[in-house]
């Protein structure tokens, strides 16, 4: 036979329910009152391909040409609290002073901020949104590089907050300059 709870027992289980509840209130007003990102649009701006010395740059026993890359990011604000930015992908192959390939992207997204400082905005759009765009224009250049009869190339992602904090000292130091 299942024993009765006590009075004690009763009251204690109604305080854990009541702060359980206090403690998601709590965490849902946090996650409400912080900045909120949304993502409205992504697409390609532009994409190129050139392979100027096919087809004697695909013949079998080349050596691997050098691939220079190059990631820069564009933004620019839109009406609202709303931005676009662009991740700009360049690969140039070379074989000694011969151009391979160069293939280049221009992928960008547009974005919304709900509940930001304005402190809070420029790393949002300097650091996380080119990390939600980085995924999809990786793809695009793999599948474009191989597209071209090479194999695909696997950018590896970059450190967006250690280029924020780049550009940030360079902005300071031409402030200090002028």
């Amino acid at each position: 036979m299942a024993k009765k709870p006590t009075k004690k027992e009763k009251e204690a289980a109604a305080a854990a329910e009541a702060a359980a509840k206090d403690a998601e209130a709590q965490q849902s007003e946090a996650v409400q009152s912080g900045p909120m990102l949304s993502i409205l649009a992504q697409y390609t701006k532009d994409s190129s391909f050139e392979n100027p010395n096919a087809p004697e740059s695909l013949r079998a026993g080349l050596e691997m040409p050098q691939i220079q890359i190059g990631i820069e990011i564009g933004r620019q604000m839109m009406e609202g609290d709303n931005v676009e930015v662009t991740l700009f992908l360049k690969a140039e192959a070379r074989r000694g002073d011969q151009i391979t390939f160069i293939a280049e992207l221009e992928y960008a997204g547009l974005f919304a901020f709900q509940g930001a400082k304005g402190d809070e905005i420029q790393p949002l759009i300097m650091i996380e949104c080119p990390r939600l765009l980085f995924p999809f224009g990786r793809q695009i250049m793999a599948e474009m590089t191989q597209n071209g009869g090479y194999p695909p190339i696997m950018l590896e992602p970059p450190d967006f907050a250690a280029m924020f904090r780049e550009e940030m000292m360079r902005r300071s130091a031409d402030q200090s300059a002028a």
